[in-house]
């Protein structure tokens, strides 16, 4: 009986993990979709520790794009401003779960999928 518990709790985590992971990363479009909302993968971020649009996690390798952390001109693909107000995406910075990897590149930015 505690067996079949066990396994009901731990294929519901899986089933509730699958459904809550709907992220979608569009290369061509440099945008990434999650829930239904659409941000792009450059521009004005702030960086924030709750209520956040999506979840990143810096790597050093297999990562889905590279960043380059600009001071203006934020306008293209992969170019980031960190800023403290008037962002077009919140990220919070995680450990796991995330919904996207990132590299903190010096050039060659852009999206990798």
């Amino acid at each position: 009986m505690m067996k079949r518990i066990l396994s009901i709790l731990i294929c519901s985590f899986f089933v509730t993990f699958a459904v809550a992971s709907d992220v979608k990363i569009d290369k061509d479009n440099c945008t990434i979709t999650k829930d239904g909302k659409t941000y792009k993968l450059y521009g004005k971020v702030k960086i924030v520790d709750s209520f956040e649009d999506i979840k990143v996690k810096i790597v050093d390798s297999f990562e889905d794009a590279d960043i380059k952390i600009v001071d203006a001109f934020e306008d293209s693909c992969g170019k980031v401003k960190i800023v403290d107000s008037f962002e077009d995406v919140k990220v919070k910075i995680v450990d796991s779960f995330e919904d996207i990897k990132i590299k903190i590149v010096d050039s060659f930015e852009g999206v990798k999928k």
